[in-house]
């Protein structure tokens, strides 16, 4: 389970400047189908991507109000690159990316680029259990064309330029690379979701930074040390971080259950 935590002042702000004309038309408009090979996949539930599997269920509605407000940010702030990090490994900030990129992409309408910069330790392939193709370190490494490494996950919607053959890239990611693949992507794709690595190491996580529009910070509920959350905060500045996703929170989904009808009185049958 996600749950969200936003800037209320910030949100509000960004809110009343944008006008009701302007965000109807920016939900209204769909994005051309781009032109990559697509990947198609067999969704299970334990890929945990709520939103396609589950989407009744209150993770997916997190995901969907993220996606709303991201949306309102959009329109009042023009932001589109988005890096999505956690303070240590294991809270959880790859699933968050897939389940974000895949409320994004509106089932295809809107073109969501995940692109895979934890090159440490890569993991979409196989969450998605996809077979492997060149991604982000053979475009670092050899200043390849992203463009060819990307490719459409259907039937999540998105689009995938993963991060390619682990490797010890951290001159790589240190480099002015990133953002200029971000840069140039930027005016294809309506959304760019970085999955990064956690924020140590520093350099690693500063650089990819600097090529994004604003942080979504991914804290475990009950597991993430508040000292880490701090040092993350302190490392990113609280002024690029839009957002801190709290993830694994529990017992959220029994109200959702008994609000659309999964649970049933004792005996009763359905």
């Amino acid at each position: 389970m996600s749950k969200t935590v936003f800037n209320a002042e910030a949100e509000k702000d960004d809110i009343l400047s944008t006008s009701p004309d302007e965000f109807l038309k920016g939900l209204e408009r769909s994005d051309a189908f781009l032109p990559f090979p697509v990947e198609t996949i067999s969704v299970l539930p334990e890929s945990r991507i709520v939103v396609h599997t589950e989407p009744r269920s209150a993770g997916a509605d997190r995901f969907r109000l993220i996606q709303v407000r991201l949306r309102h940010l959009q329109a009042a702030r023009k932001i589109k690159s988005l890096l999505i990090t956690s303070p240590l490994p294991g809270d959880g900030k790859s699933t968050v990316s897939l389940n974000l990129a895949t409320a994004l992409s509106e089932q295809g309408k809107r073109s969501v680029l995940l692109l895979e910069a934890d090159v440490y330790r890569p993991s979409l392939f196989k969450k998605l259990k996809l077979n492997s193709w060149p991604g982000l370190t053979e475009c670092l490494d050899k200043h390849g064309d992203p463009m060819l490494s990307i490719r459409r996950i259907d039937p999540l919607g998105f689009y995938l330029l993963p991060a390619g053959t682990p490797t010890d890239a951290g001159n790589l990611l240190q480099s002015a690379l990133p953002s200029q693949f971000v840069e140039g992507l930027a005016g294809t794709f309506r959304w760019i979701l970085v999955d990064a690595p956690p924020t140590t190491p520093m350099a690693e996580i500063l650089a990819l930074k600097a090529s994004c529009d604003g942080t979504l910070l991914v804290v475990r509920a009950g597991e993430t040390p508040r000292e880490a959350i701090e040092e993350a905060a302190k490392t990113l500045g609280m002024e690029h971080i839009l957002g801190v996703i709290l993830n694994g929170v529990q017992g959220i989904d029994r109200v959702y259950s008994k609000y659309y009808g999964y649970v049933k009185p004792h005996g009763q049958k359905g």
